[in-house]
């Protein structure tokens, strides 16, 4: 077994911010609750802890954080996330500048520069060089919504290489068929598409939506109507950008229904950009059903969280079980790890049946 997990990251932004942190935080402290670790779902997976990880390579288009070492871009603007370890151990990862393709929206130029991507004139690096050089296993892509040219980018040079893929963000690529035939060809292990939080809008909703079917309330409408002020938010202010973003989290809650809603009677998804709200997001619920009798029943609920670092603790898994999967030469998706951790797998099943699979994969039973 390799003591270590060497992954790569495209889009230092505030979820690779949080995850970083993150994993030197755990690596300081250890195990915080032996009876339910903080913050993880899992301490230990397969003798692999958070502090095994190692970041060997990051890539980026911003100017602020090209050529920076990755433990000062994690904080340069636009981030904005909170700070977990304000006093970060220096890194020799250089973040290195990626081909820009269609990682900027047009309509951010309209915007303060503090809050938005500002494009590197450097020559983009020679990823699948860098990825080679650096001993790379798993790539996260953390590149932001509506990047449809450049994930397929950054998937064919994982492809090249031999290195699994974790699709953190909503382009379809371990749920697209042909995708995943390639890496199952390959015999290359790939988690995907848009990564859940752990108590976040999507998981939420999909709780109480399975919920409401189980104790036999037919949910008649429902809306989820999120506002944040990162630049996930900002960047979805252009809607042309959105489609497979809503198809994600929409899919997501209407797979937990037995008889899924009709098109007007569901609506999911990024409302609005709040400059001011900085990385904190904000979730209005509702639902409208019938329970005993055709009597209504209406529920309401507001969730307030850290976006950023409400993910870092599901990509520790997603990345971990990835590496067990390298070990164990399975190739394609990991149904299972994909369904337990992600909003738009290859195959949707409830929340409960996926942890039963990730156990039973940590286990070495599938």
């Amino acid at each position: 077994m390799t003591h270590k997990i060497r992954i790569a990251i495209s889009g230092v932004g505030n979820c690779a911010s949080s995850l970083i942190q993150g994993i030197e935080y755990y690596r300081r402290n250890g195990n915080p609750s032996p009876d339910g670790s903080l913050g993880l779902m899992h301490w230990d997976i397969h003798g692999y802890t958070p502090a095994n990880i190692e970041v060997v390579a990051a890539i980026d288009i911003d100017k602020r954080k090209v050529g920076l070492p990755l433990h000062k871009a994690i904080f340069a603007k636009p981030n904005c996330t909170k700070t977990i370890i304000p006093d970060m151990p220096g890194s020799e990862v250089i973040v290195q500048p990626g081909p820009l393709l269609d990682g900027v929206s047009p309509h951010m130029k309209e915007y303060d520069e503090d809050k938005v991507f500002l494009p590197s004139d450097k020559k983009a690096c020679d990823v699948e060089k860098l990825l080679r050089d650096s001993g790379a296993e798993i790539f996260l892509n953390y590149l932001p919504v509506g990047s449809q040219k450049a994930t397929e980018f950054y998937a064919q040079c994982c492809l090249a290489t031999g290195i699994s893929f974790i699709n953190c963000m909503p382009v379809f690529i371990v749920s697209d068929s042909h995708w995943a035939q390639q890496f199952t060809q390959k015999g290359i292990p790939i988690v995907g598409d848009d990564i859940k939080a752990q108590v976040g809008a999507t998981i939420v909703h999909r709780t109480l939506t399975k919920l409401f079917d189980e104790r036999g309330v037919r949910l008649d409408r429902t809306y989820q109507l999120n506002t944040g002020g990162n630049t996930d938010f900002l960047n979805m202010l252009n809607h042309d950008r959105l489609r497979s973003k809503r198809i994600s989290k929409t899919e997501a809650v209407q797979s937990q229904l037995r008889i899924p809603l009709e098109q007007d009677n569901i609506h999911i998804g990024p409302s609005d950009y709040v400059a001011w709200q900085k990385d904190n997001k904000v979730c209005f619920l509702r639902m409208e059903g019938r329970g005993f009798g055709g009597v209504s029943l209406n529920l309401e609920l507001r969730l307030s969280v850290e976006d950023s670092p409400n993910s870092g603790g599901v990509a520790i898994d997603a990345i971990r079980c990835c590496k067990v999967a390298r070990e164990r030469k399975i190739g394609g998706p990991l149904y299972g790890i994909c369904a337990y951790t992600m909003k738009h797998p290859p195959k949707q099943m409830s929340d409960n049946e996926a942890r039963q699979l990730v156990e039973q994969f940590i286990a070495g039973k599938c």
